[in-house]
C-alpha cells in the first residue's frame, strides 16, 4: 500500500526515529525518561507534520497516509 500513497523513503524514517524514541523509554525513570519522553514527542510532532503535508500535497486521505507509513516502518526491512 505504500506505493499506492506514493509514501516517500523519508516519511518511513521519521515514523521509525519516533518508534525508537518511544522504544527508548522502556526502563528509564525520574529525569531520564522526562527527557527522553519529549524527544518522543519532539519525534512524533515532526513525523505527523511530514504526514499530514504529504496527504495535503497529493491530496491524500491523511489517516490512510499515516496508517500506510506505520505499516511501512514496522513491517518492512
Amino acid at each position: 500500500m505504500p506505493d499506492a500513497l506514493n509514501i516517500p523513503n523519508e516519511l518511513i524514517d521519521l515514523q521509525r526515529t519516533s518508534d525508537a524514541a518511544h522504544a527508548a523509554l522502556a526502563g528509564l525513570a525520574d529525569e531520564e525518561w522526562d527527557m527522553q519522553w519529549r524527544a518522543w514527542g519532539e519525534a512524533a510532532r515532526i513525523v505527523q507534520a511530514a504526514i499530514t503535508e504529504h496527504a495535503r500535497a497529493g491530496g491524500l486521505n491523511r489517516f490512510e497516509v499515516e496508517a500506510a507509513v506505520k505499516r511501512a516502518a514496522r513491517h518492512s526491512k
